[in-house]
């Protein structure tokens, strides 16, 4: 049995480009399925949040439109409401990646408003990529490798990855609201940015970092690690 930690945003909103807060958080499927996965193949699971706060689901994502079917809306629902480990999360300061044997951070847009530039998350994001522990990052959560700069240099520089794409984020209406889109702070970060099709699964793997592309990548992402962890 390996012990996972998940890395979810604190954030409730997201702060526009004209200074609006838009209601987010993390999105169901990105969390809901991967937990159903590792957790029914008997592995642990611990979730962190800066400050420790209870992290909030962007209740968008729980829309039967949006999650696919009423049917699967309710069984993430239901996941949602099962993991206690959503109500008692640590705080990210205190998280020892010696403590666990993968790490997964989840998305929603809400890592952009927190993850982005929390200083915990990009220790641990550093640390966990020079461990070869597997490290497992989807959609929108990418967006925490922006804060592993040191002196405006990422370890992330080099390696092949993907994330929520600028098509995506014009597609649900918020690439012109938007402060920076997650695409372009990629690239500037000197990752290489690689793509799918738009709300397909896609994940790429390069050493130990495994990344999806958008809420259906967050299911594949977890059967990519279950291979390294069983």
């Amino acid at each position: 049995m390996a012990k996972i930690l998940f890395v979810l945003t604190g954030a409730s909103y997201w702060t526009l480009k004209d200074g609006t807060r838009h209601p987010t958080g993390y999105w169901a499927e990105e969390f809901a399925a991967p937990y159903a996965t590792l957790s029914e193949a008997g592995h642990e699971i611990t979730v962190a949040t800066p400050g420790g706060v209870v992290p909030h689901v962007d209740s968008m994502s729980l829309r039967p439109a949006m999650a696919g079917s009423e049917e699967i809306s309710l069984r993430q629902e239901g996941v949602i409401r099962a993991a206690e480990e959503l109500r008692r999360p640590i705080q990210l300061a205190e998280a020892r990646l010696e403590d666990y044997d993968a790490v997964y951070y989840p998305g929603g847009h809400g890592p952009m408003q927190d993850l982005w530039e929390d200083p915990d998350s990009g220790r641990l994001l550093t640390a966990a990529l020079a461990s070869g522990k597997p490290l497992a990052i989807v959609c929108h959560a990418p967006a925490a490798m922006l804060a592993t700069r040191d002196h405006g240099i990422s370890p992330f520089k080099g390696y092949r990855v993907t994330a929520f794409t600028n098509d995506e984020e014009d597609a649900v209406g918020l690439a012109r609201k938007a402060r920076w889109l997650l695409e372009d702070a990629l690239k500037d970060l000197g990752v290489e940015f690689t793509r799918g099709e738009m709300w397909k699964p896609y994940t790429v793997v390069d050493r130990n970092l495994y990344t999806g592309q958008n809420p259906a990548s967050a299911g594949p992402l977890a059967e990519e690690m279950l291979k390294v962890l069983n």
